[in-house]
């Protein structure tokens, strides 16, 4: 099935430490926004409790140390099962995933697949293609991880991924209703305070911040728990399934994410796929592809529908234990 982890992976012993994480006290917060895109309305009160974050998102050298102590292979390595996509002409069946092309003309913004490219050979280890490489970008967030993947890292270090609220509330880092997670300026001062685009998306790349794609996870300044790049880079899983709005002032799981309840909701339709649904998760924090004049979602309100069949070279992820501080 799709919601299943390509392989059975055990549990690494030596992860009941928590060294790179930062513990988020439980407290009540303002959860979304109305004055920005619909499906993060209504905003509404949410109660967590209290958890340790990963500081980073989940690195390349963090990804690799999984993969060599399991012998792990990542959704995006595998060639797609028949059964799996029916109608999916055969010539498709093949292991790849998403990667950003920028085009070289001026396109409709409405039309994503003007700018994203199916590749084959496209993985973790070869993020633009398969003649590339992530050599160098140790230090640098995890990308082409598709939703079973997160949660396969995540078992073998003894964590979870986060809920929505979670995240939301460890991303607005201790500012409640601010616009940013830094404040409500885009950049205080003229300072960039993460990675996204500058110029005109998706041909024109200024690179103001110094980067076109990625960057360390560690490039840009914490928040103000002390948490790093949960704005911009990469965007990231979480637990929860997607709904087109929040439910006003309902009870959010801080611990067991939510059940899907069916419907187009919980299995979206993808103009892809034409003959299957394709549940989906909420991916948080906007990318390095999120623009002024193009997906403003670089705010900790920010939600976005990701299917879990899905790989891209802009979603990555980070993990959290639920456990009191010691």
């Amino acid at each position: 099935m799709l919601l299943e982890a390509p392989q059975s992976i055990s549990r690494d012993a030596s992860s009941t430490q928590h060294p790179d994480m930062v513990w988020i006290p439980g407290d009540t917060f303002r959860m979304g926004s109305d004055r920005h895109y619909p499906e993060e309305a209504p905003a509404h009160d949410v109660s967590v409790g209290g958890f340790w974050i990963d500081r980073t998102p989940v690195t390349n050298r963090e990804f690799r140390r999984f993969v060599n102590a399991t012998g792990y292979i990542t959704f995006a390595e595998l060639k797609p099962k028949a059964e799996d996509y029916p109608g999916a002409l055969p010539e498709m069946l093949k292991a790849g995933s998403l990667v950003f092309t920028p085009p070289k003309q001026p396109v409709d913004l409405r039309d994503w697949s003007q700018w994203w490219r199916f590749k084959f050979g496209a993985n973790w280890r070869r993020p633009y293609g398969p003649r590339s490489t992530n050599s160098g970008l140790d230090a640098h967030p995890v990308v082409h991880i598709a939703y079973c993947d997160a949660e396969a890292y995540a078992h073998w270090v003894g964590k979870e991924l986060p809920t929505e609220a979670e995240w939301e509330f460890a991303a607005r880092g201790g500012l409640d209703g601010t616009e940013f997670a830094w404040g409500d300026e885009l950049m205080p001062g003229g300072r960039l305070m993460a990675n996204t685009w500058q110029g005109e998306f998706p041909r024109q790349n200024l690179e103001m911040d110094g980067y076109a794609r990625t960057s360390p996870v560690t490039a840009f300044p914490s928040n103000g728990y002390g948490v790093y790049d949960m704005i911009g880079n990469v965007w990231e899983w979480t637990a929860d399934w997607w709904s087109t709005r929040h439910e006003a002032d309902a009870p959010k799981a801080c611990c067991v994410p939510r059940n899907p309840r069916g419907g187009p909701e919980a299995a979206s339709y993808d103009p892809c796929q034409p003959n299957i649904n394709i549940p989906r998760k909420v991916l948080k924090g906007g990318s390095h592809l999120c623009a002024p004049n193009y997906c403003r979602r670089y705010r900790p309100a920010a939600r976005h529908a990701e299917a879990i069949d899905t790989s891209t070279s802009h979603v990555g992820f980070r993990c959290v234990v639920r456990e009191r501080a010691t």
